[in-house]
């Protein structure tokens, strides 16, 4: 009887673990991806053109920096998390997300500052990606660590529900000014009120985070530690290269039909952004659920070859889709070819956080899949956006989707060869 009261007590900790762990990164990427639910209004305060479509490459160029700085994030960050510990870093972490939220949400507009402004903007963006650099990692750790090893890409894919739950609540939030607010007022002051929430939220996730329970891994390494962290992880060139290769498509087609899409279906589909804000609401709510159910086919076949699903997949339907996508003018159409993409790609942002994490030691792991991904992430994903409007500015629209199409295939040639990590997991040997 003891036994099994001692064995509830450490599976609700674990859960209790794991909900802190998982709300406080909705929150950190909801602060985030609301800065391009909200682009299509505030655009031109920041950047006065008479050309949206100019406008908008200014306000994703400042998304797309606020990615490239993001290997900072994931540096800096991902020593603190093995040095000091996960809670430690995941509470810094939230900390950074509320300074950047709250910095755009008072940010004075061109016409009151000027140049100042944008400049403004920028450096809001640049703290909030340092912030996500660093969360991803650390958070992919936690969740890996906090796990059972059997339910462990169950567990783990709630890094990313709770990743796309940002973004749903982002979106959900526009739906709900959309109804309540007319476009002049949403262009006017209100799309400041999206930034204040996320600021008021990470306080919240502030408090979560400082109760966390640390995890048993770090606590072992953390009384054997000997040298820097970044020293250590250079001894795992290999996995950096690992961590960086299958991220590469993985994170591209994910950043195209989830934080792009709004955009593409205003300026490309041309549905209205209602329509627009409902499609992407709809859509990443099923996404969401879908991701602890691939997690847990994982768990019982592998970690490869739900990789080679979205490898596979991804390259060949990447074309046919985002072609038929612009060529409809169909809500219904557009929401089914989106939601068959994201199927698709739920066979890497699934489990991609446990692949990582199962490759490195625990004294190097935040480190180890925090950098290598930031780097990719920022590369390849944060530049998608940008890239797709820069394709489409020049008349080349169909050049995007085979640049998507080519990284992905790239990632499944890395798929293809390396080894299952399930079967040789780091966590498992520490």
């Amino acid at each position: 009887m003891s036994q099994t009261s001692d064995d509830f007590a450490t599976m609700r900790h674990r859960l209790k673990s794991i909900f802190g762990g998982s709300i406080g990164n909705l929150i950190e990427w909801y602060d985030f991806y609301v800065y391009n639910f909200f682009a299509l209004y505030f655009a031109k305060s920041f950047f006065p053109n008479a050309n949206p479509t100019v406008q908008l490459l200014n306000t994703f160029g400042i998304y797309a920096l606020g990615f490239l700085i993001r290997p900072v994030g994931g540096w800096v960050l991902g020593i603190y998390a093995d040095k000091a510990g996960r809670r430690a870093a995941l509470t810094l972490s939230v900390t950074l997300m509320c300074a950047g939220s709250a910095l755009i949400a008072i940010s004075p507009t061109y016409a009151v500052l000027g140049l100042g402004a944008p400049v403004l903007l920028l450096v809001a963006r640049l703290i909030q990606g340092i912030s996500l650099g660093g969360e991803y990692g650390t958070s992919a750790t936690y969740l890996s660590e906090i796990a059972v090893s059997k339910h462990r890409g169950f567990y783990s894919s709630f890094q990313y529900v709770t990743l796309i739950g940002g973004q749903v609540l982002g979106s959900l939030t526009l739906l709900a000014m959309q109804q309540g607010f007319t476009a002049h007022q949403l262009e006017d002051w209100g799309w400041r009120i999206p930034f204040a929430i996320g600021a008021a939220l990470s306080v919240f996730g502030l408090y979560l985070r400082r109760n966390l329970r640390e995890t048993d891994a770090f606590k072992k390494v953390a009384l054997t530690r000997r040298g820097s962290p970044m020293r250590e992880l250079l001894k795992h060139p290999k996995q950096i290269m690992l961590v960086f290769g299958l991220t590469m498509g993985g994170t591209t087609a994910f950043y195209t039909y989830t934080t792009y899409m709004p955009t593409f279906l205003v300026n490309t589909v041309k549905l209205t952004r209602d329509q627009a804000t409902q499609i992407s609401f709809i859509s990443l709510m099923i996404y969401a659920a879908l991701q602890p159910l691939f997690g847990a086919i994982s768990d019982k076949v592998g970690r490869r070859p739900v990789l080679m699903f979205f490898g596979i997949f991804g390259t060949l339907a990447t074309i046919p889709i985002l072609t038929a996508l612009s060529r409809t003018h169909d809500y219904l159409t557009a929401l089914g070819l989106i939601m068959t993409a994201l199927i698709i790609v739920s066979g890497y942002t699934s489990i991609n956080a446990v692949v990582k994490a199962e490759l490195f030691p625990a004294g190097v792991r935040a480190l180890g899949v925090g950098l290598p991904y930031a780097v990719a992430a920022s590369v390849f994903g944060g530049t998608a956006p940008y890239l797709a409007l820069a394709f489409k500015d020049a008349g080349n629209e169909s050049g995007f989707y085979w640049y998507v199409t080519v990284l992905i295939f790239a990632s499944l040639l890395v798929y293809a060869f390396m080894g299952d990590t399930k079967r040789t997991s780091q966590i498992d040997r520490d």
